[in-house]
């Protein structure tokens, strides 16, 4: 888990302050708390154990940005060397509509290090000084002054955007190119070119993030849907092709046409209620799933009418994300309002329940669900209960395994009986949860959204049990 109450960091603290302590009390060791279980004390506080983390960071640049993408860029594939350097697009949900605008970012020196999944000795006088040395590490990076070294460089350009941004994505093929889904009810397609060369060519530009949003022409601007939306995907098959879902259920489809795109008038119609979120196929170019508040999902064949191809109920209550496996084409996952996920394999979805896994660990609604981009079995859910986790949907219980481990780490914590072992992580410490998305070119970083601002984050359990994809 990643979070601790580590009584032992608040005597240091205390301590500094000038405050006498007795060498007769004895250190409390650092004991994870479980979320949903553990309930805290008087007198005891949840501390971020850094020990968990190859790398985490936390920003923040004013408004809060519920939407955003991670950009695809030429540093490389498959990184793995600190300090990283990334681009990502998000935004705004600002007080006033003509507040907002839409934010490109180039994040450098995101540091970490890399950690050992258990000690390299665990026996003896060596055990304790590995002990003793991952607690210097611990403090030495909590309290430098040094910033500079440590603390990633935010960059930022702003777009003027009129209303709050719903959802935003970036197209895969061409990442300068952007849609955004306003609550105004316009769908927007961005070039934003100029500001990631901007980003790209220069350490300073932007750096304070003070500087203000600068007025720029959309390269379409579609009116044609009812309501405001949230649901929206390029495909990953057909470069520019799009997708955009409203809240009155609608679907339409929009093909690039010679620098500019059509956006077909008639609507795709099937759903009852709200289309939540739209995923295109992997591996078929014509096929995409959508959600609903219907509690259904749809699979659609664009070449085949204006209804889908079929449709399933996946929950009892509103499907608000779906996630389809890059990796695993046959694999959907989904999230509901009632905080529940499932996953559904679609080969056998003609044959009845197509429900391979279902998980109600949550119990407040999903926000967001994604595969990683670059183990098959491993997903990232979060949730309105402030908790982001990590599932691997190929492990199962061994208790012999489970115990020689924590001979190995130390490890006293009794895990309860009805914690699914597929639970790999939980991070905390942001209020508000709402997107989340692996970097496809970095294995094991996430970064998730929230009320008060942004994470950036590398698991230790999750990074280095990934297959090593550099060899």
């Amino acid at each position: 888990m990643g979070r601790s109450i580590n009584p032992k960091k608040a005597k240091r603290k205390n301590k500094k302050k000038g405050e006498a302590s007795s060498s007769s009390v004895p250190s409390m060791p650092t004991r994870v708390w479980q979320p949903g279980v553990d309930k805290l004390e008087e007198g005891e506080e949840l501390q971020c154990d850094p020990s968990a983390y190859n790398s985490l960071h936390g920003f923040h640049v004013g408004w809060p940005c519920l939407s955003f993408d991670i950009l695809g860029d030429k540093l490389g594939l498959n990184r793995t060397e600190f300090p990283h350097t990334l681009y990502m697009v998000a935004g705004t949900q600002a007080e006033k509509a003509p507040l907002n605008s839409i934010g490109l970012f180039k994040i450098s020196n995101v540091s970490g290090k890399r950690r050992d999944v258990v000690p390299k000795t665990v026996n003896g006088d060596d055990a304790m000084e590995d002990e003793d040395d991952e607690d210097e590490d611990s403090d030495s990076d909590e309290e430098s002054e040094d910033g500079a070294s440590t603390t990633p460089i935010i960059q930022v350009r702003r777009v003027a955007h009129h209303g709050c941004v719903n959802r935003i994505r970036a197209m895969p093929q061409n990442p300068h190119i952007c849609v955004s889904w306003a609550d105004s009810g316009h769908v927007q397609v961005w070039d934003m070119s100029s500001h990631l060369n901007a980003l790209a060519e220069s350490e300073t530009e932007g750096k304070d993030g003070t500087s203000p949003a600068l007025n720029q022409a959309p390269l379409v601007n579609f009116s044609g849907h009812k309501d405001e939306g949230y649901a929206i995907d390029w495909s990953p098959a057909t470069a520019g092709r799009l997708l955009s879902g409203d809240c009155m259920s609608m679907i339409h489809l929009w093909e690039p046409a010679s620098g500019s795109w059509t956006v077909d008038p008639i609507p795709l119609t099937g759903h009852t209620a709200s289309v939540e979120d739209l995923q295109w196929s992997p591996a078929e170019a014509n096929v995409f799933a959508s959600c609903s508040v219907d509690g259904t999902i749809a699979l659609w064949d664009v070449r085949v009418g204006k209804t889908p191809a079929l449709s399933f109920k996946a929950h009892n209550a509103d499907v608000n994300v779906i996630s389809w496996n890059r990796l695993a084409s046959c694999m959907l996952a989904s999230g509901s309002d009632d905080g529940a996920f499932s996953i559904h394999d679609l080969r056998v979805i003609k044959e009845g329940d197509a429900k391979v896994a279902h998980f109600e660990y949550h119990k407040h609604p999903i926000t967001s669900i994604e595969w990683s981009a670059h183990e098959s079995s491993t997903l990232a859910v979060s949730s309105g209960d402030n908790q982001l986790t990590i599932w691997d949907l190929s492990l199962e219980k061994d208790e012999e395994e489970e115990a020689e481990f924590k001979a190995q780490t130390k490890e006293h914590v009794n895990t309860p009986q009805d914690l699914p072992p597929q639970l790999l992580f939980v991070h905390q410490g942001q209020k508000d949860l709402k997107e989340l998305h692996w970097h496809n070119q970095i294995p094991g970083m996430i970064i998730s959204t929230a009320e008060d601002g942004f994470n950036i984050l590398m698991p230790y359990n999750i990074q280095n049990t990934l297959p090593d994809l550099a060899a």
